[in-house]
Parts: C-alpha cells; sequence; structure tokens
C-alpha cells in the first residue's frame, strides 16, 4: 500500500496520544521499541497488553484493553496478527469518539476493518510501521543505513 509523504508527516505530526495494542515488555521484541522510541519522540504512549495489565512499562501503567484508556487516544497503533484487527477497530471505534489513525504494524492488514474505520473518517495506514516513518521523515535516519532501534547522533 502506498502513502504519500504529505499524508504520513500530517499523521505524525497531529497525533499526540497513541495507544499501542500488543506492546512487549521484552526490549528485544518490536513493540517494545517502538513505544518506547515514540515515547522519546514526545508522544503519550499508552501501552496495552491484556498479559501485562498492571504492570508499569516506560513510566505507564499497561492497561488490558482499548476500553480501559481514559481520555482516548488520536492513534491505535497495531501490533497484533492481522486476524485480530477488526475487534481492535471496533472497540477504538466504540471507546474513542475524537480517533484520527489507525496504523496497523508492519505486515498487518485488514482490508474490512480499514474500510470501516475509514468510513467513519479515519485515517487508516497499513503495513507500515510509524517509527520508521518518523525516522524517515523527519531526518533521523543514517545515511546508507537502514532503520533499526539505534538514532544516529550525526544528523
Amino acid at each position: 500500500m502506498e502513502y504519500s509523504d504529505d499524508l504520513l508527516r500530517d499523521v505524525l505530526t497531529r497525533t499526540k496520544r497513541v495507544a499501542v495494542v500488543g506492546v512487549s515488555m521484552n526490549p528485544v521484541r518490536a513493540s517494545y521499541f517502538v513505544a518506547r522510541y515514540l515515547g522519546l519522540r514526545g508522544f503519550d504512549v499508552v501501552p496495552v497488553n491484556p498479559r501485562h495489565a498492571g504492570d508499569v512499562l516506560f513510566g505507564k501503567t499497561i492497561v488490558g484493553a482499548l476500553s480501559e484508556i481514559e481520555g482516548g487516544a488520536d492513534m491505535v497503533d497495531i501490533f497484533r496478527r492481522s486476524e485480530a484487527v477488526p475487534e481492535i477497530v471496533e472497540e477504538a471505534l466504540a471507546h474513542f469518539p475524537d480517533l484520527q489513525t489507525i496504523w496497523m504494524q508492519i505486515g498487518v492488514k485488514h482490508a474490512e476493518a480499514a474500510a470501516l474505520a475509514q468510513a467513519r473518517g479515519i485515517t487508516v495506514i497499513q503495513d507500515r510501521c510509524p517509527k520508521i516513518e518518523y525516522q524517515r521523515l523527519f531526518g533521523e535516519l543514517r545515511r546508507g543505513g537502514f532503520a533499526t532501534g539505534v538514532i544516529s547522533s550525526k544528523l
């Protein structure tokens, strides 16, 4: 799926609060370092994982479900298998009246769930990573390198 740089930049600029569904407490997992990275970039990250509900990650209490988040979220970032997406999207639509974006991580796609969210005026991005896009669009990727968990100090 193709998305314009302008669209991706707009989403990453307007987003303030991100619910990361499927966040891991394991620092080698992508969901961990993406959530950590977003938090370090100033996003208010709300970690969501029923297996770790009540634990603390990055100074935030992990919640078990989107419905437990008070104050809503601008974006829901999904680190779950594609077949889990419809339930997550339905929960997000039911509980976040001001939701702006559904973002499905690399390898995660679901056309019907995307269409449902888009019909409600929500931007949907599939099969992409906000960390990689942020680094690429805002000049944090090392020249000649690739996106890793490390941020170059030579900008």
